[in-house]
């Protein structure tokens, strides 16, 4: 066997029947299903992303571990993406669907826990804007001195608080424990420009040194929305330490879906320190620290687009647009303020 089908081997896989199977045993619970009958009805596509990411989570099992995935994916998600995920495999796919979620999802994890690590000692608070369907709070160990913000929508955080109670109450669901020293969710749209005032109401101490994380949400929000959500980040970096996790579209990305996408920036490693944070580093999917093993395929689109500088908008090789995900890291800390 050569080295490159050795690694294939190795490689974790997402997708197989085993992790459906594992999935929907979760949803077995009437309560459940009932609740997602009803998302399926009233939510629009932004609100129904959150069970797609979670359903993406669930089906790569193999390297993502979440034990809330399935039951806060729905059926219909993992269904969906199942199938998709079929036709990857016999199509013989570079990519398989899923696969960018899982690494976005890891590389979130242990930046998150690195930061943690970073931050000492003392009280420590997690703040998850565009939370949507994430269980971090019930399944990284390095939580347990944090408290914990899961900042959504209303109907979002009733709907995922409802869907985990009847999930617990039935006898088909492993039983989840908590991970975080404490979980608070908050109900409030980071559009408006009330939503710290709300979080601040909730129990959150802007001079407690706090992890912002913000996985796939800045680009649905519009330019205005989406910078006044970073600069009111931003501002907290006068009273304590301040890391933010993000990622950021390039603009090519944004036409993927113009109804759904709409805030980019083409060098989000240069817009985070011209508003206030200390330093920004800058990772792409494929990158040796957002790769976990899962993108193994010589020709995989990842690995192309980021062998091409980040200025090239048009793949030279086929002509297609250069559509870019950046992760990236941010800091800053009251003495940084200081000796501006």
């Amino acid at each position: 066997m050569s080295s490159k089908e050795e690694e294939a081997k190795e490689t974790p896989r997402g997708g197989g029947n085993g992790e459906l199977a594992a999935a929907m045993e979760q949803l077995a619970a009437e309560g459940v299903r009932a609740l997602h009958a009803r998302a399926e009805a009233e939510w629009g596509p932004v609100l129904r992303s959150a069970c797609q990411t979670a359903a993406a989570r669930a089906l790569w099992a193999a390297a993502v571990r979440d034990p809330a995935a399935g039951v806060l994916a729905g059926e219909r998600c993992l269904r969906g993406l199942h199938d998709k995920m079929m036709r990857d495999e016999r199509a013989g796919a570079r990519e398989v669907s899923g696969v960018m979620v899982a690494v976005r999802t890891l590389w979130f994890d242990a930046r998150l826990q690195a930061a943690v690590a970073s931050l000492g000692a003392g009280p420590l608070q997690v703040v998850l804007l565009g939370a949507g369907m994430d269980a971090r709070a019930y399944r990284l160990s390095c939580l347990k001195e944090c408290a914990v913000f899961e900042l959504d929508f209303p109907e979002l955080l009733e709907m995922k608080s409802g869907i985990l109670h009847e999930a617990m109450s039935s006898t088909h669901h492993q039983k989840l424990t908590m991970m975080a020293k404490s979980l608070t969710r908050v109900p409030a749209d980071i559009r408006d420009a009330n939503w710290m005032a709300k979080l601040q109401s909730c129990g959150y101490i802007p001079e407690r040194n706090t992890i912002w994380v913000l996985e796939g949400i800045l680009y649905y929000l519009q330019h205005a929305d989406a910078m006044q959500v970073l600069e009111t980040i931003a501002g907290c970096r006068t009273s304590a330490c301040t890391v933010l996790l993000a990622d950021f579209m390039n603009k090519n990305a944004t036409a993927l879906s113009q109804t759904m996408y709409h805030f980019y920036h083409d060098s989000p490693d240069l817009l985070l320190p011209s508003i206030g944070f200390s330093q920004a580093l800058l990772s792409q999917i494929g990158d040796p620290e957002a790769h976990f093993g899962l993108l193994n395929h010589p020709q995989n689109l990842f690995d192309k687009l980021r062998r091409l500088p980040r200025s090239v908008e048009t793949n030279p090789e086929d002509g297609t647009p250069c559509c870019r995900l950046y992760l990236v890291e941010a800091s800053a800390s009251p003495d940084d303020h200081a000796t501006l």
